[in-house]
């Protein structure tokens, strides 16, 4: 029997390319598929967001109030994601200044992980036994307004400047314990080829480390940062794991998509690492649908992270329940491949808690009673 073999490739064409801005709609393909005009193109200043969106009165007073403390920088590819008219798209949300960053909660911390707490040199955080983060640069392609390093990120005074990564590199390799790196920043994928290569290479050669993991969200805001030569380089270090942060549906693009299998075909493992945010997923609809579109981009949902208690986010921030329940409307009505960890990182450098939904109705000697998804009740008696 002869098999006729459909060959279109039906996932990749689920996802749309990102539409184009009226700005930048002349600007050759060339430009704008490189990684690097999208870096020295970000929108930095309200003139240029202006030309983007319709901006409201209160996003131009919060620019005004907030650009000295914390920068904004949105690529224009990001940008165009943002609907020009709604001051609540998600991406706006995450990407453009909101009044409420001035708001300093008593309970809010300026470093709520102690990260520099459990510094031995800088730029390692060394807190678990066998696995270290490793700061490499204090640049990203957007940056984030939830986001949990905001005492540094963005700051050319915390810069990694090469004695910094050798001091690192030198900490891990001293330490034979640790054999799990963390690659983070900022965005580790700012540095440039040659310097990447340079770190990973290093790490490769030390005989007791593992694996490492690179933290990054070019997927998501510069998926033109992953080329076929950055590929090949991360390819040539297995095991390399990338963690990414993909937090809305919107996000899920062609771009992404691509950049995704890029990384997926050279033979890494991407998880994705989602902040529940107030107004942009919390609610179970949105996650469910995210979760569906990362699955089909080779992309497992590993966490859900509650939002930290940093600085100036806290309009971020959802009541604990709003995690739990996203959990219980994804366990059972969904494949497990979509349900993530949420976990909540403990305040004061206590490390990520999980947090459950509880399955467990009594238990009495050798007697569990147990309910499912549906809520129907089950025995199971041990031996």
């Amino acid at each position: 029997m002869a098999f006729n073999i459909v060959t279109k490739n039906t996932v990749a064409e689920r996802f749309k390319y990102a539409p184009r801005p009226d700005v930048w709609k002349d600007v050759e393909s060339k430009d704008w598929n490189n990684w690097i005009w999208q870096q020295q193109k970000r929108v930095k200043s309200f003139e240029q967001l202006e030309k983007v969106v319709n901006v409201t009165q209160e996003e131009r007073e919060a620019f005004q109030a907030t650009n000295e403390s914390f920068n904004m920088g949105i690529t224009p590819y990001y940008a165009s994601l943002m609907d020009k008219d709604d001051p609540n798209c998600p991406i706006r949300l995450q990407s453009v200044p909101n009044k409420a960053e001035l708001n300093i909660l008593e309970g809010d911390m300026e470093d709520p992980l102690a990260e520099e707490r459990d510094m031995p040199v800088q730029g390692i955080t060394h807190r678990y036994p066998d696995r270290v983060l490793f700061y490499t640069t204090h640049n990203c392609p957007v940056y984030c307004r939830h986001c949990t390093r905001k005492r540094k990120v963005a700051d050319p005074s915390s810069s990694a400047a090469n004695k910094q990564i050798e001091d690192g590199l030198a900490y891990i390799e001293a330490h034979k314990e640790i054999r799990d790196v963390v690659i983070s920043g900022g965005d580790p994928l700012s540095n440039s080829d040659d310097r990447l290569e340079y770190i990973l290479s290093r790490l490769r050669a030390l005989d007791h480390v593992e694996v490492f993991r690179i933290g990054t969200r070019n997927l998501v805001t510069l998926p033109q940062r992953i080329t076929d030569n950055l590929a090949s380089i991360i390819k040539k270090y297995h095991p390399a794991f990338i963690h990414t942060h993909f937090n809305h549906p919107k996000e899920c693009t062609r771009e992404a998509f691509d950049a995704c299998a890029k990384l997926a075909d050279a033979g890494c493992v991407i998880n994705n690492q989602m902040v529940l945010l107030k107004g942009i997923n919390d609610d179970p609809k949105i996650v469910k649908e995210l979760n569906h579109k990362l699955l089909m981009m080779r992309v497992r949902p590993y966490y859900i992270f509650q939002c930290d208690l940093s600085q100036g986010i806290s309009h971020f921030r959802t009541p604990i329940e709003s995690g739990i329940n996203i959990i219980e409307h994804l366990r059972g009505w969904t494949s497990g491949m979509a349900v993530p960890h949420y976990v909540i990182d403990a305040p004061g450098g206590g490390g990520k808690i999980p947090v459950l939904p509880n399955y467990v109705v009594k238990h009495e000697g050798k007697k569990w009673v147990l309910r499912n998804f549906k809520k129907d009740q089950f025995e199971y008696i041990e031996p």
